[in-house]
C-alpha cells in the first residue's frame, strides 16, 4: 500500500493547485477497481492507472484492490531475463488474492514481459471468473494478450503493443486486432472491453475514459495535473510502423 500512499500524497499536493466546480454526475459511476498483477508486469501498465485513480478519489468515493495469486510483493524482473544481473525491479505488494478480490465495477489488466509466460492459469481462471461480475474492463499494452488468453476477448476487437504485435495477437484468433489504434473501444457486447496499444498509450485510454464516465472537465484537470498532453483521436497511432512481424 505504500505506493498507493505516496501517489496519494502527491495527487492530494497537486489538487491544492486548482479546485474546478465538479458538478454531481447522474446515475452510478464506478467505485471499486481492480488491478490484475503478475510477475514481470510492466510498471507503468499498473501505475498509471493508479496516478489517474488517485485524482478521481479525490473528486469521488473510489477503492483499488491490487489482485495477485498470494499477497506477497510482486517484481517487475523477468523471469529470464536479466543478464547484467540488474536490481532495478519494481515491487508491489498486492491487497488482494484472486480468492479474496471483492467484486470489482472495472477490471484493469496490465500488461510486460509477464504477459508471455505461458504458466498463468491462476491469473486467466481469475479474470475469465471475474470480467461477468464487472460494469467495464481495461487492458493496457500487452495486457489484452492476458485477458485473450483468459478467453474473454473472443468475438471483440483490440489493440495491443505494437512492438509485440506478432505474438500477442496470435493469443486472440478469434479477435478482430486494430493494427493502427491508440486504444480501442470495445462495446459490442457486456461488459465494454477497452485495450490500449503500448504503455503510455494506457493513460491517453484512462483519461478517454475518465472523460466518457465522469467528465471532460475531469479528464482535462487531470491530464493538466500530470502535465500530460492527451492524444484524443484512438487512430492516431504513431507507432503502428513498429508492426513488423518480429516480437519484442
Amino acid at each position: 500500500m505504500g505506493l498507493i500512499k505516496t501517489l496519494h500524497t502527491c495527487a492530494l499536493t497537486f489538487s491544492l493547485l486548482a479546485s474546478p466546480s465538479f458538478a454531481s454526475l447522474n446515475g452510478t459511476i464506478p467505485q471499486k477497481f481492480g488491478i490484475v498483477m503478475f510477475r514481470a508486469f510492466d510498471t507503468t501498465d499498473i501505475t498509471a492507472p493508479l496516478e489517474v485513480l488517485n485524482f478521481i478519489g479525490l473528486m469521488y468515493n473510489t477503492e483499488v484492490a491490487l489482485i495477485s495469486d498470494t499477497l506477497d510483493p510482486v517484481s517487475t524482473q523477468p523471469l529470464t531475463m536479466n543478464p547484467k544481473n540488474s536490481s532495478v525491479w519494481t515491487a508491489i505488494t498486492p491487497t488482494h488474492t484472486f480468492d479474496t478480490a471483492p467484486d470489482v465495477d472495472v477490471l484493469i489488466v496490465p500488461g510486460g514481459p509477464g504477459a508471455r509466460n505461458p504458466n498463468m492459469t491462476a491469473v486467466w481462471n481469475y479474470i475469465a471468473k471475474a470480467v461477468p461480475k464487472t460494469k467495464h474492463v481495461l487492458t493496457i499494452c500487452t495486457g489484452s494478450g492476458v485477458a485473450a488468453k483468459a478467453g474473454i476477448m473472443d468475438g471483440r476487437t483490440a489493440t495491443t503493443n505494437k512492438a509485440a504485435w506478432k505474438t500477442i495477437t496470435a493469443y486472440g484468433p478469434n479477435t478482430t486486432w486494430v493494427p493502427k489504434a491508440r486504444w480501442v473501444e470495445d462495446e459490442s457486447a457486456e461488459p465494454p472491453i477497452w485495450s490500449s496499444s503500448g504503455v503510455t498509450s494506457g493513460f491517453d485510454m484512462l483519461l478517454q475514459f475518465v472523460e466518457k464516465i465522469y467528465s471532460l472537465q475531469n479528464a482535462t484537470y487531470i491530464a493538466n495535473l500530470i502535465e500530460h498532453v492527451r492524444i484524443t483521436d484512438p487512430s492516431n497511432d504513431p507507432f503502428a510502423v513498429n508492426i513488423n512481424g518480429t516480437a519484442a
